[in-house]
């Protein structure tokens, strides 16, 4: 499975998604020289040349900009405002980030299936290295028929905790989450609207 690419998602977020760093398991170090960029934008100019159909979908958008950038608390403000199974996604994302764990659990309980699950499963096994040269507590990954959220925060915890061998593994699989739950929020809050 291809990752999504910045491609179709307009002259202000195609440049951000350009430069932006891949994230470290936990919180990172906000990227202050992006900041007032970051504050500066404004959702319908974010969106050009579409027009916004679901502005909750523009915001998570943000939610997940903000929190690419490792700025952990502004997308907070902006996830725990959106209120449906995507702004659970990102808000559960940002704690898991924090390693606050069980916080993060507690938000993707509340996500139950998301869309994006599906592809996340196929992406996350298609990541696993063919020789398994990982602890075995990211072996699940390999053999689950459907995406655990869970688990993976339990592996993330283990990886973040342990500087483990499946630390660059769950780095991988958490920006290709990233994409994918961007891709979507951005299909969302414009649907192709012209």
């Amino acid at each position: 499975m291809v990752p999504p690419k910045p491609r179709d998602y307009g002259q202000l977020f195609t440049p951000f998604l350009n430069d932006a760093p891949q994230n470290d398991l936990g919180p990172g170090c906000p990227a202050h020289g992006v900041r007032e960029k970051l504050n500066d934008i404004s959702l319908d100019d974010a969106f050009a040349p579409h027009k916004i159909a679901d502005r909750a979908m523009a915001k998570a958008c943000l939610a997940g900009l903000w929190l690419r950038f490792d700025f952990l608390d502004e997308s907070h403000s902006i996830s725990q405002e959106i209120h449906n199974p995507t702004g659970s996604f990102w808000h559960g994302i940002m704690h898991r980030r924090e390693q606050d764990y069980e916080n993060s659990k507690y938000w993707f309980r509340r996500v139950c299936e998301h869309e994006v699950f599906p592809a996340l499963h196929t992406a996350a096994q298609e990541l696993v290295p063919e020789e398994t040269k990982f602890e075995r507590t990211a072996k699940f990954l390999a053999t689950q028929d459907r995406w655990d959220p869970l688990r993976f925060i339990d592996l993330v915890a283990s990886a973040a905790r342990c500087n483990s061998s499946s630390e660059d593994l769950c780095r991988r699989i958490q920006l290709r989450e990233w994409q994918l739950l961007f891709d979507f929020c951005y299909r969302q809050a414009t649907r192709n609207t012209p």
